[in-house]
């Protein structure tokens, strides 16, 4: 049974270290064109497929932030001095 319980800590360490990669690939210098957004996209599902079992808070909270990174960022337009949208 100990070597379950290591195998889930090592498990749970590369999932936040694999975390942290996509995070930094999430940013929007790099994820310009299309095909980028789909290789974020497919990375951060397969991340949660994998987070879903883990029981390490830690995975969680970046898993979470991961999914932050597909939504769209919102942009408030203002013309003629009045905010639009």
């Amino acid at each position: 049974m100990r070597n379950l319980a290591t195998i889930d800590v090592a498990l749970d360490e590369m999932l936040v270290n694999l975390a942290a990669i996509v995070l930094r690939l999430s940013k929007p210098e790099m994820t310009r064109t299309p095909e980028a957004r789909r290789a974020l996209a497919r990375s951060v599902h397969q991340y949660a497929v994998c987070a879903k079992r883990s029981s390490d808070p830690r995975v969680h909270e970046l898993k979470s932030r991961l999914e932050e990174t597909l939504k769209p960022s919102l942009r408030v337009v203002v013309r003629d001095g009045v905010k639009v949208s």
